[in-house]
């Protein structure tokens, strides 16, 4: 069975995958979630986290050949992280997720898409060094098909999001094309176009891309679902066991 690092997008964290930690624990998978630096339990100021330090702790919290999974902006931290040490990772997976195109920001690409639907749901810091999400857009946004209990649970817990690692412009060696790559669609996502989704796993191999009729959020509303396509993934060919 496989090691996953699972991997939280903006202004959320270890908390969130709850549910799918459990799910492909049952599945006989080792199964470890990540607070990025600034999030979660993780208490690092704000004015010190970059791109960077996020890839850096991905690293740090490896413990041989993993699949990492990364949700939503955390397609850009995975991305730095596994074109720094290719090595350490036995697939990419992308959750509705950034992947990033070279020289872009997270910023920039996200302007790029067809639609801006997550502005509406966040909030700047007084100072720009972060952004919030509005309580009042949570659930349309990020969690239109989630139980209402799993709603007030990720109110309680969501967190300011550094702005600059979003900021921080990318761009890919050849160590990074080494890894193995998929891509988990949410087709009805509104926080991510869905069709910028198609946009951007549209270099992936076909039998890469994996669709779920999901909100931005399944690791709440489809944990199982979601496990066993991940467990598929983990038992798939082009996803070795051992470098």
């Amino acid at each position: 069975m496989a090691e996953f690092l699972l991997i939280h997008g903006s202004c959320h964290g270890a908390w969130s995958w709850r549910y799918l930690t459990r799910e492909l624990a049952s599945l006989g998978h080792t199964v470890r979630a990540l607070d990025l630096p600034g999030h979660g339990q993780d208490r690092t100021p704000i004015s010190e986290i970059s791109l960077d330090c996020y890839a850096e702790a991905i690293l740090d919290a490896m413990h041989g050949p993993t699949i990492v999974v990364g949700h939503s902006m955390a397609g850009y931290p995975i991305s730095r992280a596994a074109d720094l040490a290719p090595l350490h990772f036995r697939r990419l997976v992308y959750l509705c997720a950034y992947v990033p195109w070279t020289d872009h920001s997270l910023v920039e690409m996200r302007l790029r898409a067809p639609r801006q639907p997550i502005m509406k749901a966040i909030r700047k810091s007084g100072d720009g060094k972060s952004f919030s999400i509005l309580p009042e857009h949570a659930r349309e946004i990020f969690y239109h098909d989630c139980d209402d209990r799993d709603v007030a649970y990720a109110l309680q817990h969501l967190c300011p999001e550094p702005t600059l690692p979003q900021a921080t412009r990318v761009t890919l060696g050849p160590a990074y094309a080494t890894v193995a790559r998929s891509y988990i669609l949410c087709e009805q996502d509104s926080a991510i176009p869905t069709e910028f989704q198609h946009t951007m796993s549209q270099d992936f191999a076909p039998q890469d891309v994996i669709r779920l009729a999901t909100s931005h959020s399944p690791f709440f509303s489809a944990p199982a679902e979601l496990a066993h396509h991940l467990h598929r993934i983990a038992q798939s060919p082009g996803t070795p066991s051992s470098r």
